[in-house]
């Protein structure tokens, strides 16, 4: 049997670039956040697509410069452009107001208006538009995350015949919360339509399970609990859990960098004599920003003899800063900071650093390193990668790993860090107290173990799994 050509295209709301204006014209730049940087080393110079959106609303993108960077890449970049006539707005609404609350339990967040699911189904369809205009049969699309839920059904309504596979990176919600979302069916049905569904978490399988058991009870099921296989009417769907990573090595050696060693250096000169703590999200309200700072003010109110001997650098990466709800929780968090610090600087401390804006990579994993104490409490995360990446940094094999246990890295980091109800702020403040007191001994049994699990099962574990799942392995040759 002679093997199979074809290519990956990976297909996401937004291509792995970002545009920025400078004095004269708008030039190319690597673009951040999680699904970026776990996938960019699954294209690097093994070809393949990458179809996303350009990000201008403005139809001013100067694609002629990604043909640059794809040479650097090692695979294609496709941009999509869109308007706002087109449903751009509506679209966004949809993805952030609707599913990204929905999908995280926050159901006070959600709004439900036709017009932005119509506004939705204009978006998927015109991905899937040039999705098929790009994908030949022996191809493997890869759809990602919640802004393209629908993308296989249209595919299949154009007679496409490529492999079609989607990841979730946000959390799949329980049915009892699932089941508010008035295109509930749809949903479901439209991601049946894929090959391959893939999940963060064996809980968020069992999630998605239920709900189309539910939706369609004559669907059968069957497999075991990472793998199953859901046949509706003859077309069957592989659905399982697919926990994504990081690139361990490269994550690795920066950290061992001189440049980054120069930067942690300064770190020290600028906090000297203390620990470390180090809480770091994108301005979210999932991400318990203001229940960790709650925490860490009763540490110092708990403990007062910690005062002087830790500071918590929290690290805000700015994000949807034209949405009015997130430009209140910053100010929100700015006052929290502001009279924490107000009533607890004394001489020489000042209990918290705040920094509010986005981090080069050497800059982030400069902190990585140089805090004794990742405090990463999200009130609901899919994996949350940073975990994985603080331990990939910690290359002195120290240092000490806080993690809710609403993480989904909390299923595979759980062992050797310390886990946390991030909404259980006392409990928070004394394990922020027993790491700072943790000895080197004990904190290199613990973080050594978090390495090798990283390690073990990084992003190119993860998709070897994912290609293995979706019947395509020749993709992937190791």
């Amino acid at each position: 049997m002679g093997r199979r050509t074809g290519r990956i295209l990976i297909v996401s709301n937004n291509l792995p670039v970002r545009f920025s204006r400078d004095e004269e014209e708008l030039t190319v730049k690597p673009g951040g956040g999680g699904l970026i940087t776990a996938l960019a080393p699954v294209l690097k110079d093994r070809g393949g697509i990458w179809i996303g959106w350009d990000g201008d609303p403005l139809g001013q993108a100067p694609h002629r410069r990604l043909t640059d960077h794809s040479n650097g890449a090692g695979y294609h970049l496709k941009p999509i452009s869109l308007s706002p006539e087109e449903g751009t707005l509506n679209h966004r609404r949809f993805s952030n107001e609707t599913l990204w609350p929905l999908f995280h339990d926050f159901l006070g967040h959600c709004q439900f208006g036709r017009e932005h699911w119509k506004g939705y189904r204009q978006i998927n369809r015109r991905f899937a538009q040039i999705v098929a205009a790009e994908s030949r049969p022996n191809d493997l699309i890869w759809v990602h995350d919640y802004q393209l839920l629908l993308v296989a059904r249209y595919l299949q309504e154009m007679g496409v015949k490529a492999t079609k596979s989607f990841f979730l990176h946000t959390p799949f919600p329980p049915w009892d919360v699932f089941m508010r979302l008035p295109w509930r069916t749809e949903i479901l049905n439209a991601l049946l339509a894929y090959d391959l569904v893939g999940f963060q978490t064996e809980r968020d399988l069992r999630s998605f399970v239920r709900g189309v058991r539910t939706c369609f009870p004559a669907s059968g099921v069957s497999g075991h609990t990472r793998s199953q296989i859901v046949d509706q009417g003859g077309k069957q769907t592989r659905v399982g859990s697919f926990p994504i990573s990081i690139d361990y090595e490269h994550f690795n050696r920066l950290a061992v960098s001189d440049e980054v060693a120069q930067r942690v250096q300064l770190i020290y000169e600028r906090l000297a004599n203390r620990k470390l703590i180090l809480g770091i999200d994108r301005l979210d309200y999932t991400k318990g920003i203001p229940e960790r700072l709650e925490s860490f003010e009763l540490l110092i109110e708990k403990y007062p003899q910690i005062r002087g001997k830790v500071t918590l650098v929290q690290i805000a990466l700015p994000s949807r800063v034209h949405v009015p709800e997130y430009r209140l929780m910053k100010e929100s968090i700015d006052r929290v900071i502001g009279r924490i610090n107000g009533r607890y600087t004394q001489d020489g401390w000042i209990p918290i650093e705040y920094i509010y804006r986005t981090l080069d990579r050497s800059e982030l994993v400069s902190y990585y390193r140089a805090s004794q104490i990742a405090l990463i409490t999200p009130l609901k995360d899919g994996m949350n990668i940073v975990a994985k990446e603080y331990c990939a940094s910690c290359v002195e094999n120290t240092g000490v790993l806080i993690l809710s246990e609403f993480a989904g890295a909390a299923l595979a980091l759980g062992k050797a860090a310390l886990l946390v109800n991030p909404y259980n702020v006392e409990d928070v403040a004394d394990r922020i107290f027993e790491a700072f007191q943790m000895s080197r001994n004990e904190q290199r049994r613990r973080m050594s173990q978090l390495r090798r699990e990283v390690q073990r099962n990084d992003i190119f574990h993860w998709v070897q799994a994912f290609l293995d799942g979706a019947g395509r392995p020749d993709l992937w040759p190791g």
